[in-house]
């Protein structure tokens, strides 16, 4: 018995000595695993906690209506962003979509006010312009060698004053004088309106719907399908993903027009909803779009172009001014609030994230 009892009480000694360190290292697995928590979740608990405090503030901002009437504001944004996404991916950067989706919506307006056309032939133009537009991009960027930025900067201000020229720099509704001295006569026929303000069972719009597809689809191609993880290869590494078989080049341009195409659907919506061709329709959707796709970065840890990402990017800047609008906070003041909240929230879920990476 006296030789057992010293090893028995050594054994438990070096047990009791071992508590602390084992209480250490779940303690540091823990924190580790809220490191991790806070950076997939960062930018939600913001908006969480965005929607709380103007909930608070002002109750009806939980409206359902004033809820879905948030979801139509960011709907276009969130859609230009998508295809900004779309390039990223690819490794480009697309710059021209405010542009496609102004355009659009002018020649939308145009075949429907001059030329008397149907909402078919209107939503087809459309649709013809956006994919030309990023069929130019991307042989731009792919057989000329153009940088992209410069590439989709130039067809920002190409497609820009080319939307003025028919109209003579006017905004086109009926009854507008063009410059050849003619009056449009034509009119926005209730079918084509629709798609701008038409809502399922009075309470959801028609754009929401339209964004709610077009996210779900994209999401699919993105993550679940070869073409995306093409995509996906191309953007991290384009030498690589081209030694390996990948046509680098048909797929950079099939995400340029991707983009053209989905901001044309764009601003077929505009035209839509406004009821007019509006030579200032586009000048904000660029700079908001950008922002929603690069947001997208951050949700749920994502460090990358998503799709998802960029959707909850668009809702949180469409929740942040209507909230502001809501309590009465000066317009003047608005970009300022949402540069500080957007900034403060990036740069606490992307240091969070660089803290786990350098400790793990």
């Amino acid at each position: 018995m006296k030789s057992v009892t010293p090893s028995v009480v050594r054994d438990a000694a070096g047990n009791r000595r071992a508590r602390p360190a084992l209480r250490g290292l779940r303690g540091l697995r823990g924190l580790r695993g809220l490191r991790d928590h806070l950076e997939r979740t960062g930018i939600l608990l913001v908006l969480a906690i965005l929607i709380a405090v103007f909930a608070t503030k002002e109750p009806a901002f939980l409206n359902i209506d004033n809820l879905f009437s948030i979801l139509q504001a960011v709907s276009i944004v969130a859609l230009l962003g998508i295809g900004v996404t779309i390039t990223l991916a690819a490794g480009g950067f697309d710059l021209s979509v405010g542009s496609v989706a102004a355009s659009a919506q002018m020649a939308a307006s145009y075949v429907l006010i001059v030329w008397h056309g149907g909402m078919l032939e209107a939503v087809a133009a459309c649709l013809v312009l956006g994919v030309a537009a990023g069929l130019f991009n991307g042989l731009l960027i792919t057989r000329l060698r153009v940088p992209d930025q410069l590439a989709t900067l130039g067809t920002l201000f190409l497609l820009a004053g080319l939307q003025l020229i028919p109209t003579g720099g006017r905004s086109l509704a009926t009854g507008t004088i063009l410059p050849d001295g003619t009056e449009a006569s034509g009119m926005f026929p209730d079918a084509f309106l629709a798609l701008g303000r038409l809502r399922l069972f009075d309470v959801v719009p028609l754009p929401v719907l339209v964004l709610a597809v077009l996210t779900v689809l994209a999401c699919i191609v993105m993550e679940t399908t070869r073409w995306g993880r093409v995509i996906y290869a191309i953007g991290g590494n384009e030498t690589a993903a081209r030694l390996a078989g990948a046509p680098s080049a048909r797929y950079r341009i099939a995400a340029y027009v991707a983009s053209g195409a989905i901001a044309s659907l764009g601003g077929v919506l505009i035209a839509a909803r406004v009821g007019r061709g509006d030579v200032s329709a586009g000048h904000s959707l660029l700079l908001d779009a950008v922002a929603a796709a690069l947001m997208g970065y951050a949700v749920w840890g994502a460090k990358r172009p998503n799709v998802f990402g960029t959707v909850v990017g668009a809702v949180f800047v469409g929740v942040l001014l209507n909230g502001l609008t809501m309590l009465n906070a000066p317009y003047y003041m608005q970009d300022f609030i949402k540069g500080v909240l957007l900034v403060l929230a990036l740069a606490f879920t992307f240091s969070v994230g660089r803290r786990a990476d350098s400790r793990a």
